[in-house]
Parts: C-alpha cells; sequence; structure tokens
C-alpha cells in the first residue's frame, strides 16, 4: 500500500476486501437438524458480531478502534474488546449487528461507515460465535464518540500493525483439553494509559491484520480448537472473550 495517496489507497483497500471471501464457518450449526422441526433452533450456537472499525491515522497509517469495558460489568470487566455483541432478533445480518452495538457502546453513526467485508468465525470458549465484521471510517473527524458508561469504560484505538509484529508483544502457553495453544498479549500504552490486548480480540486482530496487509505475523500463533456439543443449546457468553 506504500506511494498511493491517501484516498487512492483506502479505496483500493475497500475494493480488495470486498473480494474477500471467508471460509465457510464449521460453527454454523448441524444442517442434517434443517428437516426436523424446531431442531435448527435448538442446535443453533449463539452467534455475535464485532466490528473492526479501520481509519487513516495522522502519521498514514491504518488504525482501529477499541474499547475497554466497564469495570462493573459481571463478565470480562476491564478488558479490551472490539465494539459489539450479540445477535437481537430483529437485525437483518451481521454487520447490522455489529454497527447496532457499535452505536450503543461508542456512539459511531452507522452512516460514517463502509462495511466492506467479513472474516473467519471465531468461537469463544463460552461456545459463542463471533462474526468479525470490516467497516472504512473514511472521515474520522466525524466521529464523535459517546460512550455508553454502563458497558465502556474508555475509547482508543491503535496500529493495525502492531498485530503482526513481536514489538510490545508477550505470550503464554497454556494446555487444555490436551491441546498445547498460544496466548498472545499486545501492550499499548497511550496519553499515560496502558492497555492490554489480548484473548480472542487479540486473535481476531491477528487474523484482520494478516488479511489487510496480505501477510502472516512475525510470530507464531497456535490456536485452540474449540469444538461445539452437537445438542449445545443456545450457549451464552461475551465477545470479549
Amino acid at each position: 500500500m506504500d506511494g498511493e495517496e491517501p484516498a487512492t489507497e483506502i479505496e483500493a483497500l475497500i475494493q480488495r476486501l470486498r473480494l474477500h471471501q471467508p471460509p465457510p464457518s464449521p460453527h454454523a450449526g448441524d444442517p442434517s437438524t434443517a428437516a426436523t422441526p424446531n431442531a435448527g433452533e435448538l442446535l443453533k450456537p449463539r452467534r455475535a458480531a464485532v466490528l473492526i472499525c479501520l481509519f487513516r491515522g495522522s502519521a498514514g497509517e491504518l488504525r482501529v478502534i477499541l474499547t475497554k469495558r466497564s469495570s462493573s460489568l459481571t463478565t470480562h470487566s476491564g478488558e479490551v474488546a472490539l465494539p459489539g455483541g450479540k445477535v437481537d432478533e430483529g437485525d437483518a445480518d451481521d454487520a447490522a449487528t455489529a454497527l447496532r452495538e457499535a452505536k450503543e457502546e461508542i456512539g459511531m453513526d452507522p452512516c460514517l461507515v463502509t462495511v466492506v467485508t467479513s472474516l473467519e468465525h471465531f468461537l469463544s470458549k463460552h461456545l459463542l460465535v463471533v462474526v468479525p465484521i470490516v467497516g472504512i471510517l473514511s472521515d474520522i473527524e466525524g466521529f464523535k464518540p459517546v460512550p455508553n458508561i454502563h458497558e465502556v469504560d474508555d475509547i482508543f484505538d491503535v496500529p493495525l500493525e502492531m498485530f503482526l509484529k513481536d514489538e510490545n508483544r508477550r505470550s503464554e502457553e497454556r494446555e487444555r483439553m490436551g491441546q498445547v495453544f498460544t496466548i498472545q498479549y499486545f501492550d499499548y500504552e497511550k496519553e499515560n494509559r496502558k492497555y492490554v490486548i489480548w484473548g480472542l480480540t487479540a486473535r481476531i486482530l491477528i487474523h484482520a491484520a494478516s488479511i489487510v496487509y496480505q501477510r502472516p505475523p512475525d510470530f507464531v500463533e497456535r490456536r485452540l480448537q474449540f469444538n461445539l456439543p452437537k445438542y449445545s443449546i443456545s450457549s451464552s457468553g461475551s465477545a470479549a472473550s
């Protein structure tokens, strides 16, 4: 993307990402139950969507908007997350969910965001299927953050490319269900505030950065593979985990 004018570069990125085709989700439920009355709903896992909202920073770099969840929340309090949450019955699609949640959480006007693609689906440890939606914010000056004090303590942004680099990164190996996997932690400081981006949010952003910059990260990733129980009934959970 180097060497292009910023507007041209963003337009080229939008066009390229619109051609991106994520792999079929392995967490879409059991299609063999489609002919059984009510079985589809019984076996359908809970679904959420998060917004990866990208914009051009003052130095020309791509940045992504993040939140720090309210310390008063009962789950994942104080953790860094992407704007997003569970699907509501009235949502037309995953993009509608992500945009609605971004408006509710941080005051993001959906009219400011150009939705360009969805990415590979992720499964949280609570068996919540999380769909990342990539959107481009062309006019960062038009975004006036309004945090929902019941859900968000802070709104900030970071360079997207940091999720491909070894700088300010640490990792921890763990074992669960016989699988060894790596948890990535990215440390970021802005205006004397320190943030740690890790867990599912970090995994999603590593993947997003790999798609946007068309290269793998500078470090090795070992993911834990969760499997949906065959007869799981709408498992609950948070998109931040």
